[in-house]
């Protein structure tokens, strides 16, 4: 399906996550957007008051969406407002920049400048806010750590230091409070399109672990 990927997700542990460093090391490249291929990554979740997003996502929908805004490394210069879509066990992934002040207006609540910014994911991420009343819901930290390989366009990322923020609108402030998200360990993903290479499907492989439905913003409203 064009503009989707397959995805595997895997919860590991911390010896885990240094074995498939060591192998990623030497069969792929550390992704260069990072320091030492890590980042940190802030997004804001939008769900409404029946926990749409929520629900749908332990239940297993086949077919559904997230929205959210995302910066990286404390760098409020690029914000992106992001759709996530699931169907079929692929996923696919839309997104359009967003100044700091869209996106802070947005965190409060702040909607009318929305329906005539020009931007078609923004007017989208509107009209569900008013139909099905999305809004701000938590706030999701992490620490990533990504590795690339090109044939099959594949990216491999190990997250953790996984965070919540029950709040909204301190999502621009850097130090705004986070607490740990329970007992979330480290989150492995591998992403491609066509094909996943022998040599990273090898890489990944680790004894008693299998593919599983990690969500990360699931993790992060256990507090609410």
């Amino acid at each position: 399906m064009a503009g989707f990927r397959h995805e595997w997700k895997i919860e590991i542990n911390a010896m885990d996550a240094a074995v498939i460093r060591s192998r990623l090391r030497a069969v792929a490249k550390e992704d260069t957007h990072g320091r030492g291929g890590k980042y940190e990554i802030r997004s804001l979740y939008f769900d409404n008051l029946r926990d749409k997003a929520l629900r749908e996502k332990i239940d297993g929908v086949n077919a559904r969406e997230k929205f959210r805004i995302r910066y990286y490394n404390k760098d409020i210069s690029l914000i992106k407002l992001e759709k996530k879509r699931k169907y079929n066990g692929l996923t696919g992934k839309e997104s359009v920049l967003l100044s700091a002040e869209e996106a802070q207006k947005i965190a409060e609540g702040d909607t009318s400048f929305m329906v005539h910014s020009g931007k078609k994911l923004l007017t989208e991420l509107y009209s569900k806010m008013q139909a099905q009343g999305l809004a701000p819901k938590t706030i999701v930290d992490y620490t990533r750590e990504a590795f690339v390989y090109p044939a099959g366009n594949v990216r491999v990322t190990l997250d953790y230091n996984i965070r919540t923020g029950l709040g909204g609108t301190d999502f621009l402030n850097p130090d705004c409070v986070t607490i740990l998200a329970g007992d979330a360990g480290i989150i492995m993903e591998v992403k491609w399109d066509a094909f996943l290479p022998d040599i990273i499907r090898d890489a990944v492989q680790l004894p008693g672990r299998r593919v599983g439905a990690y969500s990360k913003y699931a993790a992060c409203r256990i507090y609410g």
